[in-house]
């Protein structure tokens, strides 16, 4: 155990990522920079037997429930290594557990990149599919009101009828 976390540490001191060591013995945690998701922060548990990779993707639909969770699973299908699972509040997250002899910098480094863009690269599809009417509300506030949309621009295509209206009248 204690030779993983060395290659943990000393990996993790060459990368060029942000990183700490955790509040649990052998865990270290690495925010990596993403861009749908602003970052992805992940912890790296290193037990007796394995290395354990735990990534928050996003917090519980509050619509679409089966779409969503469905959407998750079916991805599950095509990343080996890691799956999407969730915890009792139906918040989602990436995991995977390696055996300690399987770890060293080639591995780190993939496992890094798997994770981060297991919770990149759908996060704009999640918001959609279940948080829609949210963010609907929140477009519309901020429209009514003159404020800025910008953390709401990729969606701007699903959420601005400003356009249809004006077409409308």
């Amino acid at each position: 155990m204690a030779d993983t976390r060395q290659v943990v540490e000393d990996y993790l001191k060459d990368a060029e990522v942000e990183w700490e060591l955790g509040a649990r013995d052998g865990e270290f945690v690495v925010t990596l920079p993403g861009e749908r998701k602003l970052k992805t922060v992940v912890s790296l548990l290193v037990g007796e037997h394995s290395l354990t990779a735990t990534a928050f993707v996003i917090r519980h639909p509050d619509e679409n429930e089966t779409e969503f969770y469905r959407f998750l699973l079916r991805r599950n299908l095509r990343r080996p290594g890691i799956a999407y699972a969730t915890d009792e509040h139906g918040d989602v997250f990436v995991i995977s557990r390696t055996p300690v002899a399987a770890v060293d910098t080639a591995y780190l480094d993939t496992l890094l990149g798997t994770v981060l863009e297991a919770s990149d690269e759908i996060f704009n599809e999640l918001l959609v599919i279940g948080f829609r009417t949210s963010m609907q509300k929140e477009w519309d506030w901020r429209i009514s009101r003159g404020e800025s949309t910008r953390n709401l621009e990729a969606f701007r295509h699903l959420l601005d009828h400003g356009e249809d209206a004006a077409a409308a009248e």
